[in-house]
């Protein structure tokens, strides 16, 4: 594998030539997938791995970030407000605050100031309600949705998995029942109060 010889060599030989060439590069790389779990697995090259695995900096995603993420909406709001000055500025409401909090954010920030842009075309007036956010979110076509139709030959994190159903669920519960707990918990099925705040405790839903 010639990229191996270029991290460990730090030389090449171009196509078409004979003769060999030193570089002084430095190889930044980003995924989304679990290359340790990967290479366990045999779907990614051992070598490979620890030549690229010496600086790892791990970046969460937005739904394990809840205490970046009013700060983050609050500073893109801003800047949304900046690239136009017709949207005035514009606040977020408190009950808009708790749903971005539940909202599972699989599209990380684009998604959320994709929302935050939406929400405040459409807001009535200077305050951004739950209803803006609420109208402002994509609905995933059910194809997509499906936790059934997942490609299980590709990999597939199983307890991520049920961790978002069981996040998406009891985020809408509580959404619709104003965060009832003894409402959403009739809602979802389970036995009491306590035991939707298990859940959420499992789940870190606040």
């Amino acid at each position: 594998m010639r990229l191996l010889r270029v991290l460990q060599e730090g030389t090449f030989t171009p196509v078409g030539s004979n003769q060999e060439l030193k570089v002084d590069v430095r190889l930044i790389t980003a995924t989304h997938r679990n290359l340790m779990q990967e290479v366990a697995q045999g779907r990614f090259r051992e070598d490979l791995f620890y030549r690229i695995a010496v600086g790892v900096l791990h970046l969460p995603p937005l739904r394990e970030r809840e205490g970046d993420l009013l700060l983050l909406s609050e500073a893109l709001l801003a800047g949304i407000a900046s690239q136009d000055t017709r949207l005035g500025d514009k606040k977020i409401s408190a009950e808009a605050k708790n749903l971005i909090l539940r909202h599972p954010w699989r599209g990380n920030v684009r998604e959320l100031q994709s929302t935050l842009l939406r929400a405040a075309l459409w807001c009535q007036g200077d305050l951004i309600t739950a209803h803006d956010i609420e109208q402002a979110l994509f609905k995933l076509p059910q194809a997509q949705a499906d936790v059934l139709a997942m490609d299980v030959t590709q990999g597939i994190d199983l307890q991520q998995v049920i961790a978002e159903v069981a996040g998406h669920y009891l985020r809408k519960a509580l959404t619709l029942t104003g965060n009832n707990k003894t409402r959403a918990a009739s809602l979802l099925g389970l036995k009491s109060q306590q035991t939707l705040s298990n859940w959420m405790d499992k789940y870190g839903i606040e």
